[in-house]
C-alpha cells in the first residue's frame, strides 16, 4: 500500500484508538496467559499485529483501520511503536511481534489442525513440513496461497475446521480475510494476521540475527536484503511514522494541559 496525503487531523483519532486498543503485557507470565487463553477459544477470535507501517496504512485508509479495530486482541509489534508509546507517557509492554509469538501458538495447538493461508509455492509447501517436523509435531496442515479469493478460505476452513488459521498475505489483505472468516466461521477458532510468518517458515525470508533483534534493527536487515520491495515502507514510511508520532503526542500534552496553563 503506497501512502499518500491524508486530510488534515484526520489520522489523529485513529492513531489514538489504536493505541488505545493494543494489549499490553509486561511479562513473561502475562505472554503465557495470553497464550493460554488464545487457546481456548469459545468462538472465532481475531489477532492482529500493529507496527509503523500499519499504523501508516491506518492513518490513509479507514477500511484497513476499521478491520483492525475489529480485531479481538491487538499486539504492539516493533520498536516504532515502543517509541510512540514513550512519547505518549505510556508503557509500551513487551515486543509481541508475530515471527516469535506465532510459532509458540503453533506449539500449543500441536496435534490439532493448523491452516496455513498465505504466499505462494515453494515456500508455502516448505513452511507446511517446517510446521509438522519442527514447529507443531503431529498436527494435522492445511494450505492455501495467498492468492485466492475470500470466499475460497471460508470454504477451506468451513471444510477442515481447523483451530488455528494462519493469514500471511501482507496488510491490508490478511486483515479483511480475518474479518470475513471470523463472520462466517461457526465453530471456536484463532485467526492471526500473521504477515511474513509463513515465509519465514518457509525460508524464503530468513531472520535477522538475534543482536539485531534485541535491537530492534530487524526492519533494517529486511530492508538491506529486500531494498525495493521494502524501500518505501521504511525508507519513506519511518520517517512520516515518526512525524505523525511527534504530532499524536503533541496534540495529547495539549488535550491533557488545563486551559491557560502554559509549559
Amino acid at each position: 500500500m503506497r501512502l499518500a496525503a491524508a486530510p488534515p487531523g484526520d489520522w489523529l483519532p485513529r492513531w489514538q484508538q489504536l493505541v488505545c486498543a493494543i494489549a499490553r503485557v509486561h511479562s513473561e507470565h502475562g505472554e503465557r496467559q495470553l497464550l493460554d487463553w488464545l487457546c481456548q477459544p469459545e468462538e472465532p477470535v481475531v489477532v492482529a499485529f500493529v507496527n509503523a507501517h500499519a499504523m501508516n496504512s491506518a492513518a490513509v485508509s479507514a477500511h484497513f483501520f476499521e478491520a483492525l479495530m475489529s480485531a479481538d486482541v491487538v499486539l504492539r509489534d516493533g520498536i516504532g511503536m515502543a517509541l510512540l508509546m514513550k512519547l505518549l507517557n505510556q508503557r509500551p509492554g513487551l515486543n509481541l511481534n508475530g515471527t516469535d509469538l506465532i510459532p509458540k501458538l503453533m506449539r500449543c495447538y500441536a496435534g490439532g489442525t493448523i491452516a496455513l493461508f498465505g504466499t505462494q509455492e515453494p515456500w508455502l509447501s516448505r513452511a507446511r513440513q517446517a510446521v509438522l517436523r519442527e514447529v507443531a509435531p503431529g498436527s494435522a496442515c492445511v494450505v492455501a496461497h495467498g492468492f485466492h479469493d475470500t470466499a475460497s478460505y471460508v470454504r477451506l476452513a468451513a471444510m477442515h475446521r481447523p483451530r488455528l488459521i494462519v493469514l500471511g498475505m501482507g496488510m491490508p489483505r490478511q486483515e479483511e480475510v480475518a474479518v470475513v472468516l471470523r463472520a462466517a466461521l461457526g465453530f471456536p477458532c484463532v485467526i492471526v494476521c500473521g504477515g511474513a510468518i509463513i515465509d519465514f517458515l518457509g525460508n524464503k525470508t530468513p531472520r535477522a540475527p538475534r543482536w539485531m533483534r534485541r535491537l530492534g534493527l530487524e526492519w533494517l536487515y529486511r530492508l538491506g536484503r529486500e531494498p525495493r520491495r521494502l524501500f518505501h515502507r521504511y525508507v519513506v514510511g519511518n520517517p512520516v511514522f515518526l512525524r505523525r508520532s511527534l504530532r499524536l503526542a503533541a496534540h495529547s500534552l495539549c488535550q491533557e494541559r488545563p486551559s491557560g496553563q502554559t509549559v
